[in-house]
């Protein structure tokens, strides 16, 4: 008895903590008679209130049909840019921010397969609210997603920026992802995760935006895991003692009127990344010399692989917007590549990274490229981590001896509870 009395003692104990082999622990100790079925009952009964590292507070009803996670994530940076330019104009930066503030909500209400997502980042005051969604469940298989969260393209924007290798995303990315939009999505993942879909119907004006016209946008995208399912989580904290690897395709289509005023041109009120300033069209809009409508079609492939600390990944992308009254094209491309490996398992890491942007790929001399090393330590995973990189990056202009090199310094922290 003394014995049981123990092992159920040690069992809350672990229960309390947030210990992931808990419950599969209890479930031997039942089976091999070590502790009853009411110490079982005792030690697995529904807490109203609990917590878990990187989940936060969860508060759970009696009957499990309600619950609901409260979490934050904050990443503080410090950045300093070595400014280069042909004339020597340039003034060298030093920056200290809060990149992101992020609170959420998310749980389950009435039943398990209705779920819900709210997320808002106070770090930006202009895009306060994030995420703000409703999932139904019918089976794993078919669910259906409304309301406003990321679009689904680019397995490197799928990948939260709290899960990232580098202090943040690659150039490329940043480029060419859609972002944030409002609207619906069908999608599910069959065969234990070796297969996952997504098709989505949007707004297409980005971000918490209303679109002024009756144009929308489609995004699709499929996922195959061949060796089990690979969550969207850089760097293989997880020393993954058999190889993983996965391989992904996307596709976006949208229309955005252009409308020329003197030398400038503006698009359609919108909050789309492709289309900003760091995006592919919004660098090169000026191509459009009229007022018209704009269809845009962009496609991506990735693939990602992770194996005892090792991790590698990568993603292409093609853009392409046509005027549809005066057919004029202007083309795209870019893509990154990188990869990271653990010298510490688990702990510390150290990762190198290249991306390529041509914003215009009829007009010569207007690349962009990025040569990034960075080294993350790990403390508990991507809840606790402290990161730096360093960056080249090199940008082409039309005229000569205009390139320019630049250095770029970042220091981060991030805790996610």
């Amino acid at each position: 008895m003394k014995r049981k009395i123990i092992a159920a003692g040690l069992l809350a104990a672990l229960a309390v903590a947030g210990n992931a082999e808990a419950k599969s622990l209890e479930d031997i100790l039942k089976e091999k008679g070590v502790i009853t079925e009411a110490d079982y009952k005792e030690v697995t009964k529904v807490k109203p209130v609990s917590y878990k590292i990187g989940d936060g507070f969860t508060f759970m009803s009696s009957d499990e049909k309600f619950k609901l996670s409260l979490g934050a994530r904050l990443q503080a940076r410090y950045s300093f840019f070595d400014k280069d330019n042909a004339n020597g104009s340039a003034q060298d930066v030093s920056e200290w921010r809060v990149r992101r503030a992020k609170l959420w909500l998310k749980g389950h209400a009435y039943t398990k397969d209705l779920t819900y997502k709210l997320q808002v980042n106070f770090a930006d005051s202009n895009k306060i609210l994030e995420d703000a969604v409703l999932n139904y469940k019918f089976i794993k298989e078919a669910q259906i997603q409304v309301g406003q969260e990321k679009v689904p393209f680019a397995r490197q924007e799928l990948t939260s920026s709290g899960a990232q290798q580098f202090v943040d995303r690659s150039s490329a990315t940043d480029a060419f992802k859609p972002g944030r939009d409002i609207g619906a999505m069908a999608h599910g993942s069959v065969f234990d995760g070796i297969l996952g879909y997504n098709l989505g119907w949007y707004g297409g004006v980005g971000q918490s935006k209303l679109r002024a016209t009756n144009n929308n946008a489609m995004a699709a995208r499929i996922v195959v895991n061949p060796l089990g399912e690979m969550k969207y989580s850089e760097a293989d904290l997880d020393h993954s003692e058999k190889p993983l690897v996965s391989f992904g395709a996307n596709y976006f289509r949208d229309s955005l009127i252009a409308t020329r005023n003197g030398t400038s041109t503006t698009l359609e009120d919108n909050n789309l990344g492709f289309a900003g300033s760091s995006g592919w069209l919004g660098k090169s809009k000026n191509t459009f010399a009229t007022t018209e409508k704009l269809s845009i079609d962009t496609y991506g492939i990735d693939a990602a692989f992770k194996w005892m600390g090792f991790s590698a990944q990568g993603e292409y992308f093609i853009g392409q917007a046509e005027g549809d009254t005066t057919k004029q094209l202007l083309r795209a491309q870019g893509f990154y590549a990188q990869m990271g490996y653990f010298i510490i398992p688990k702990h510390l890491e150290l990762a190198a990274r290249y991306s390529y942007v041509d914003q215009n790929r009829d007009v010569s001399n207007d690349l962009n490229t990025q040569v990034q090393g960075a080294v993350s330590y790990y403390f508990n995973k991507h809840n606790l981590k402290l990161q730096a990189d360093v960056t080249n990056i090199h940008q082409q202009v039309a005229l000569p001896k205009k390139n320019t090199d630049e250095m770029q310094y970042r220091l981060q922290a991030q805790i996610i509870f």
